[in-house]
Parts: C-alpha cells; sequence; structure tokens
C-alpha cells in the first residue's frame, strides 16, 4: 500500500492497494475478483493465512484485506458471472478490477443508435477518442462503496481518481452479490 493515503477509509485504502495491484500486473490483463475480510478477525481467527498473507506483524488494527478469488471465467459476461456469487458471512465487501474502452461525454452524442452489443463494442473500439481504463470497483455488505479509475495514458499512483460513484453500474452488480 505504499501509495495509499493513510487518512483514507479502509474502504478507499483496500480499493487503491487492489488499483495498485493490478497496476504490478500490467495492461490487458483479465477481470479480476476480490473478497473483501476484516483484517483484524482475519489474524485472530485464520493466523496461518494471515501470515502467509504478510499480516501477522501488520501495523493497522482495523483495516480489509483483499484476498484474489479464482479466475473469472472468460466466455461468461461479467454480469451473470456476478449474479452466480455468494459469500460467507466472513466476507464484509468485494471488489472487482476491470479493464474496458471508454468514450468522453463529448463523443457519446455519436454513438449511432441501433447497434448490436458486439457493432457497438467494436464502434467504440475504433473510436479516435476512445480511452482505456481500469476501474476497481469495491462494496461492503453495508452499501458503503467506493472506485478507483486508472486511465492508460496517465498511468501514474497520482493520477488514480477515487469516488463513491464514478461506477455506479458495476457498483450496483456488486452489491446484488451480498443480496439475500
Amino acid at each position: 500500500m505504499s501509495n495509499t493515503p493513510m487518512a483514507a477509509s479502509p474502504l478507499t485504502r483496500a480499493v487503491l492497494e487492489i488499483d495498485e495491484y493490478a497496476s504490478g500486473l500490467g495492461w490487458d490483463q483479465p477481470a479480476r475478483l476480490f473478497a473483501l475480510v476484516d483484517t483484524a478477525q482475519l489474524r485472530a481467527q485464520e493466523p496461518a493465512l494471515a501470515s502467509q498473507l504478510g499480516l501477522e506483524d501488520a501495523q493497522e488494527s482495523s483495516g480489509l484485506t483483499p484476498i484474489e478469488q479464482d479466475e473469472i471465467p472468460a466466455g461468461k459476461p461479467l454480469d451473470e458471472f456476478l449474479g452466480t456469487i455468494a459469500w460467507p458471512d466472513a466476507v464484509v465487501g468485494c471488489a472487482l478490477t476491470v479493464e474496458r474502452l471508454m468514450l468522453p461525454p463529448s463523443a457519446e452524442a455519436s454513438v449511432p443508435e441501433g447497434l448490436s452489443e458486439a457493432r457497438l463494442a467494436k464502434w467504440v473500439a475504433e473510436h479516435p477518442a476512445r480511452q482505456e481504463v481500469r476501474m476497481t470497483v469495491a462494496v461492503l455488505r453495508d452499501g458503503t462503496r467506493d472506485s478507483a479509475l486508472r486511465l492508460r495514458e496517465k498511468d501514474s499512483p497520482t493520477e488514480v481518481r477515487t469516488g463513491r460513484d464514478l461506477v455506479p453500474g458495476l457498483a450496483e452488480a456488486l452489491s446484488a452479490t451480498f443480496a439475500d
């Protein structure tokens, strides 16, 4: 968490830690899903796992530890995959990091109507104003959410934008994984 502000909330720190981890893997990566667990609880209930994760000497008495989950199936749409997830009680939140192409708001008015999903994706991919972005979105069971956006063209920890509502649709989809 070298670039993570210590004054930030535990959720923001977890989002930035995941963003930093994903950044270290480089671009053109598959989506990655993380369980978020209470760090103090993890140390108390699973000391061997905490030790394996390097948490036994952690200075922080509170916080969230991201634990990467199995790979997301390649051929399954992300929304369908998220609909199959059920978390155990020990998981207090979850996070997802995913890369996408985005258009600036100024280009959205020129999107042709009636395109299929595949044709729209192709149109966006060929648009000169497109931007590659990595989105890291996290939610807690209580509905708290946070996210980070990193543009490929400004790939620097000082250029990461954070905020609660940067990717509301993805945050809603993640929140639904905690629905009864």
